[in-house]
């Protein structure tokens, strides 16, 4: 096993010690909180390197995190009151991660595993069973929908992929899907019939999660992909530095949601999703315990997209 649990214990996920938005106003583990001490004054430089991969595997997901660490950060997933309880949304990752060259396997294992926190951080934020007040916060109940609640027909006409008679194309899986386009372009791409077939997005989770890791993997029309993105492959154009669309994991949530948690300033959302971004990367590996006491290490700039204009609205 690649981490130990030993990093990972019962109190070092209480959701009261995680890093909190921006401005981290806690530590993990059983020091003290300190007063807020935000990301601009953090150090710059990590003292912590992470255990390198064991040969072999290739550096799947499984590699990068075990199901029992999964299991302690969604812990409330397969919860009664969970809609989608009873999937195996671990295994569904795993199996999906191997369909998608590149995914968890790009870089050294930092970044690999920065990749791994920012897609299960996003995709925990989409299907959220929990509100803020929640027994052990909204993330611990990561994966508890699959369905939108909004169950229209999202139909449009089009001619390459026109709605089949009867079918609903609201929103569906950890990264979620709308309108019979969407549908169509992203099922021809993983090679399912999702046009006929879009409630297979809701009872299949290893569809599911392939749809995400290829929306994941794929730029979307003038928004880079959220994987060159995280492992440093993309370059900002003039129009998207000026509309403070900057590398770092605020971007991702620009490419993702950007309409909906972007521009807005410091909103709950985007506090949240910041916020469990840098509790998976204690919990995953990336750093110690040790290492993020008092701000010790750099947890990455442009964490949110608090000013940035949504990637919709680019030409670039």
């Amino acid at each position: 096993m690649l981490f130990s649990m030993a990093a990972t214990s019962e109190s070092s996920w209480s959701r009261s010690e995680w890093p909190k938005g921006v401005c981290v106003e806690a530590i993990v583990g059983d020091v003290a909180p300190q007063p807020s001490v935000c990301q601009s004054q953090c150090c710059s430089t990590p003292v912590y390197t992470p255990t390198p991969t064991p040969s072999g595997g290739g550096g799947s997901v499984s590699r990068l995190i075990s199901s029992s660490v999964f299991d302690q950060m969604h812990k409330y997933r397969n919860d009664g009151t969970c809609p989608s309880n009873g999937c195996d949304k671990y295994d569904a990752i795993t199996a999906a991660a191997r369909s998608h060259n590149g995914f968890g396997t790009t870089g050294d294992v930092a970044t690999r595993e920065k990749e791994l926190a920012a897609f299960l951080a996003q995709t925990s934020h989409e299907t959220t069973g929990g509100c803020a007040s929640a027994t052990d916060g909204p993330y611990a109940w990561g994966y508890c929908f699959v369905n939108e609640k909004n169950q229209d027909v999202y139909c449009t006409p089009s001619s390459q992929y026109p709605c089949s008679a009867g079918k609903k194309y609201y929103g569906r899986g950890p990264i979620p899907l709308t309108w019979n386009y969407n549908y169509g372009e992203t099922g021809e791409a993983i090679g399912e019939d999702l046009i006929n077939n879009p409630d297979q997005m809701a009872t299949d989770p290893v569809v599911s999660f392939r749809t995400a890791i290829w929306f994941w993997m794929t730029p979307q029309k003038n928004k880079p992909s959220s994987h060159d993105v995280i492992t440093g492959r993309w370059s900002p154009s003039s129009a998207d530095t000026s509309a403070s669309r900057v590398p770092g994991y605020g971007v991702i949530t620009n490419i993702i949601n950007g309409g909906h948690e972007c521009g807005k300033g410091q909103v709950d959302s985007m506090n949240n999703i910041v916020s469990h971004y840098l509790g998976l990367l204690v919990g995953i590996g990336v750093y110690s315990e040790d290492t993020v006491r008092y701000c010790k290490l750099s947890w990455g700039d442009n964490l949110d997209c608090y000013n940035s204009s949504s990637s919709s609205s680019s030409s670039s």
